[in-house]
């Protein structure tokens, strides 16, 4: 008999949650969770594309309820989550789901599309079990981003000199930077730097809100 390895507890138990399914609630709470922060600001339009297992079983197993959580600002065991679509509609935000044929990587998988104003952001997310989850694209970028490794997400101004200055805050730190992917709107837009490196200190954070230009920074592990 093959040897069956886990990697956590949340392997055998799954994560605590609002829901029926870790893929399909846990996970898609948590793809919302981390679109609305790497947006960095409350949408006023929220159109959700759906594949496969996904676009089957969104209503009845609570992937619109839980994304949508997720987009506000809700955890995965957040009570609140069942009502994310009503206050959703009440803070005036527009939301769509539109259930696609198409085969993609992962069959739990969302693209998310947030706007506000000229503001807007793709991404898509895959629920690759347990609640854990996959980001593999972002503004029409491929990327991997399993979120398991320290990782910082900015929202700047396109102004010369912010990857530098970002960067030089990690080397003054010690810390390595593993992979970074950049992305912009437009050019003298807002752009975003996805940053995961080997360690996490503190006072990293903070440095990084203080630069010129940042319009947000969040971090995730």
């Amino acid at each position: 008999m093959p040897e069956v390895r886990f990697h956590s507890v949340f392997d055998i138990i799954g994560p605590v949650m609002v829901g029926p399914s870790s893929s399909h609630t846990a996970g898609a709470s948590r793809i919302g969770r981390v679109v609305r922060n790497i947006f960095g600001e409350a949408p006023e339009r929220i159109d959700v594309y759906l594949y496969e297992s996904f676009a089957k079983t969104y209503r009845g197993h609570g992937t619109d309820v839980a994304i949508i959580g997720g987009l506000l600002g809700m955890a995965p065991d957040d009570p609140q989550l069942r009502d994310s679509l009503r206050l959703a509609h009440e803070a005036g935000i527009k939301v769509t789901f539109v259930p696609k044929s198409d085969k993609v990587d992962h069959p739990n998988s969302a693209r998310i599309v947030l706007q506000k104003g000229a503001h807007k952001l793709t991404v898509l997310g895959e629920s690759i079990g347990g609640g854990n989850i996959r980001i593999t694209e972002l503004n029409g970028f491929k990327i991997s981003l399993s979120m398991g490794t320290p990782t910082y997400i900015t929202i700047h101004d396109d102004v010369p000199g912010m990857i530098a200055a970002v960067t030089k805050i990690f080397s003054d730190a010690a810390i390595n930077i593993g992979t970074m992917t950049v992305t912009r709107e437009a050019k003298g837009e807002h752009a975003i730097m996805i940053i995961e490196v080997d360690a996490y200190q503190a006072d990293i954070l903070a440095q990084l809100k203080q630069l010129p230009h940042m319009v947000n920074v969040t971090y995730f592990e």
